[in-house]
């Protein structure tokens, strides 16, 4: 089998309205996380907020390595691509869970994909060959849907 052959076999799909929920339903639980926590583990600040110095400000830092990384590497997916039957595999379209650094990187650029209530991702999803957002790129991995892996 040629390599053009092995790339052209799974098709990827935009899914944007799957992609976004996802991204929805794993930021929300992220970002209800941080207000509790920062709430419950925070002192108050000069302008009437809460904040979190120091050691007890790794608290959120450690809970989305654990929710979108961990859960990537651990389960196959995070909680939101589960809850909408999507899954991220490697580039090569071997169905495997990712390694860390896969997982790492295309994680690493959700906020830059998120700028513009999601316009930089969208855009780059709707105009890249395997509908790749900017973390995918970089971590060298597609979205697919789970009915179109085979085991």
């Amino acid at each position: 089998m040629s390599e053009f052959e092995q790339f052209s076999e799974l098709k990827t799909e935009p899914n944007i309205g799957k992609r976004i929920l996802a991204g929805l339903v794993d930021y929300l639980i992220i970002y209800i996380f941080c207000a509790i926590y920062i709430y419950a583990f925070g002192e108050l600040n000069d302008e009437g907020g809460y904040s979190v110095n120091g050691l007890p400000a790794l608290g959120p830092i450690i809970f989305w390595g654990i929710m979108t990384v961990g859960f990537e590497i651990g389960l196959g997916a995070t909680l939101g691509n589960s809850l909408v039957g999507l899954k991220a595999i490697p580039k090569n379209e071997t169905n495997r869970k990712l390694t860390f650094g896969e997982s790492f990187k295309r994680h690493l650029f959700d906020p830059i994909d998120m700028l513009f209530f999601g316009l930089i991702g969208i855009v780059t999803i709707k105009n890249t060959y395997k509908n790749q957002r900017l973390g995918d790129i970089w971590g060298n991995t597609i979205v697919v849907r789970n009915e179109n892996l085979t085991e």
